[in-house]
């Protein structure tokens, strides 16, 4: 998180692009395909996942947001025309509640703080995205974005954690293969 707030606004711009392409160029989405992507938290310096969203719409690929309702994380479905508010953790969402019930997502692009060489995530340990990891297909695809490469092993890892299945920086694309599908 330091190694984040210590970037400038500009240098973190100019770092999500390239993260963006790195996306882009490994993954190749299509017209069709379903991404699941988080609204950045900007106060967070996270990455600037509009520039994946832009792309996405302009392509005919359908876009999924988190959206906390209660204690769970459910995936609304948005369009260019959606409407947005702030919820309680100052956190842009969609006015919809309506969940998406999708299950199969091509994408799944994950907010992470860190991501260690194995695939272990760490988040803002509220357990939103084990939980919805747990409740979508184990075909989908998930994919950390970071500015950082991973230099540490994560030591406490929880039997609940689910790992991810890629993580995108501005230098690369690393695959964990840890469920199996390559």
């Amino acid at each position: 998180m330091q190694k984040r707030k210590a970037l400038s606004d500009d240098e973190a711009f100019l770092l999500s692009e390239r993260v963006f392409e790195n996306f882009i160029n490994y993954f190749k989405p299509v017209s069709g395909d379903k991404v699941h992507i988080f609204i950045p938290i900007f106060r967070f310096k996270e990455i600037d996942t509009r520039l994946f969203i832009n792309y996405f719409f302009s392509r005919n690929i359908r876009v999924f947001v988190p959206k906390i309702v209660d204690t769970k994380l459910i995936s609304v479905e948005i369009f260019e025309d959606t409407v947005f508010e702030i919820n309680q953790w100052n956190i842009s969402e969609p006015v919809s509640n309506e969940d998406s019930k999708v299950s199969f997502f091509n994408y799944v692009i994950t907010p992470l703080l860190y991501c260690d060489h194995k695939g272990n995530r760490v988040g803002y340990g509220k357990g939103f995205y084990d939980g919805f990891f747990e409740n979508i297909s184990k075909e989908s695809k998930k994919i950390g974005v970071n500015y950082f490469n991973p230099d540490e092993n994560i030591d406490d890892v929880w039997e609940n954690d689910i790992p991810l299945d890629y993580l995108v920086t501005p230098t690369e694309v690393l695959s964990f293969f840890s469920n199996g599908l390559e």
